[in-house]
């Protein structure tokens, strides 16, 4: 298994990562997935451009430019030659000893970047009969906008959802919906879409991104606001959407039933769109065979 760590692509054994990285003590980066199809990097510039603008929020000098990183991330996925993958690359602030608190003189520490490539099929399972979710507390920081590697608040969620037998979390905050464990979540009433404004209480999802792109085309009605908790309980459909996950329906939020129990109309309906979008840009997908 290769590895693109920092500006060279190695084996995996022979990446050594610092034990006061400020990645590995405090969770101080930032990281990305993007979703591979038929060797192709699916919105590439958007995940890009997230990571920026994530890495100007936490104040932190990124080592290497867009292009660089891009072409980079490209050969990785040539090297392994996997088609049909998912690929997670992460940024660190870098190795500053001894252990501080306070950010380093980004003169003085230079970013770590690790990166990998491995399978991943679409989840055509989850997407044909849905998925069950609780309704858990939303108790993360207040900065849920940042793709931050610290995702204590995020895996326990979804820990507490699986430990009451559910496949994942809708978070509630004040009684609003934000999102789901690593997903965006959105709820269908009466022909429109609703889902949590961008802001810092929810991840603008790149998928989200193109799935407004797409209700637009589509001529869906669209609405980016929050849906209060009760309202999951009487909405038509319900879904979740994410680079790795695409769009998968939502069939059961707690003990109700959403829906007819099946997916929607309204989410096959986008769903179909995304693929087909997909097979657009990147061609019709080919097995890692």
């Amino acid at each position: 298994m290769h590895i693109l760590w920092n500006d060279q692509i190695v084996e995996r054994g022979e990446v050594k990562i610092d034990i006061e990285d400020r990645g590995y003590q405090y969770g101080d980066g930032l990281y990305e997935v993007v979703r591979v199809y038929n060797g192709h990097l699916y919105m590439m510039e958007e995940h890009l451009d997230r990571l920026w603008s994530g890495a100007e929020k936490i104040r932190m000098q990124l080592p290497f430019s867009k292009e660089k990183l891009a072409t980079n991330l490209k050969k990785l996925v040539d090297i392994e030659g996997i088609r049909e993958g998912k690929l997670y690359f992460q940024v660190t602030r870098g190795v500053d000893s001894p252990r501080n608190h306070a950010l380093p003189d980004p003169k003085k520490v230079r970013g770590v970047l690790t990166a990998n490539i491995r399978p991943y099929e679409r989840p055509l399972g989850k997407m044909e009969t849905g998925i069950t979710v609780a309704v858990v507390p939303d108790t993360r920081w207040l900065h849920c906008d940042i793709k931050s590697l610290s995702l204590m608040g995020n895996i326990l969620s979804l820990d507490e959802a699986r430990q009451k037998g559910f496949d994942d979390a809708v978070l509630v905050r004040d009684g609003k919906v934000t999102e789901a464990s690593a997903a965006n979540f959105w709820v269908v009433k009466d022909g429109t879409i609703y889902t949590h404004p961008d802001g810092n209480l929810i991840l603008p999802g790149i998928t989200k991104k193109k799935i407004l792109e797409l209700a637009r085309e589509l001529e869906i009605p669209v609405k980016e606001e929050a849906v209060y908790e009760e309202e999951l309980f009487n909405a038509d459909e319900c879904f979740v959407s994410g680079s790795l996950t695409e769009i998968v329906p939502v069939v059961k939020v707690n003990d109700h039933i959403v829906g007819t129990g099946k997916p929607g109309k309204i989410t096959k309906q986008l769903l179909n769109a995304y693929i087909a979008g997909v097979e657009a840009v990147c061609g019709t997908s080919k097995s890692n065979d």
